[in-house]
């Protein structure tokens, strides 16, 4: 990684045209970001969907297994077996809704707000490092641009 203030010299296939387009351009920063998120979460036992389902279930807006595996794009099969590991980890549970009688909704344990809070310092590091090069308005702006694109926002 460049220091901060360094710029960072693209690769030499750069310059081929798919360099500009936002879909390659999105899935190398995912890329990277991943493997640096995995990095984050190892100590935790925990990977970027066991985390996104902890973190959703310690939102508060307590989502169900069926709103988890939609807004992660999971098959609903895939979100099962996440919960069911934070399960087992005791973690998140499964509850009665509040909202909606007949639906099961995944909240956190005690246990589980701590593991969230914990790893979610050690994704905000590896995130810091991997935004190094941009300032804090240009990270905001970002992830601004981002949520417009994907919801409108």
């Amino acid at each position: 990684m460049a220091a901060l203030g360094t710029e960072i010299q693209p690769p030499r296939l750069a310059a081929a045209g798919m360099g500009n387009d936002v879909g390659p351009l999105i899935a190398r920063l995912h890329a990277r970001g991943t493997a640096l998120n995995h990095r984050a979460l190892a100590d935790y036992g925990l990977g970027e969907r066991s985390f996104s389902v902890l973190a959703l279930a310690c939102s508060g807006l307590e989502p169900s297994q069926r709103e988890l595996a939609d807004f992660l794009d999971l098959d609903p099969s895939q979100a099962a077996t996440l919960v069911d590991d934070l399960e087992r980890r005791r973690l998140v549970e499964r509850a009665q809704g509040h909202h909606a009688r007949r639906a099961r909704i995944i909240v956190s344990t005690p246990q589980g707000r701590k593991m969230h809070a914990k790893a979610r310092a050690a994704l905000d590091a590896a995130e810091s490092h991997q935004l190094a090069v941009l300032s804090g308005d240009e990270s905001q702006e970002l992830k601004r641009l981002l949520h417009k694109a994907l919801w409108g926002m």
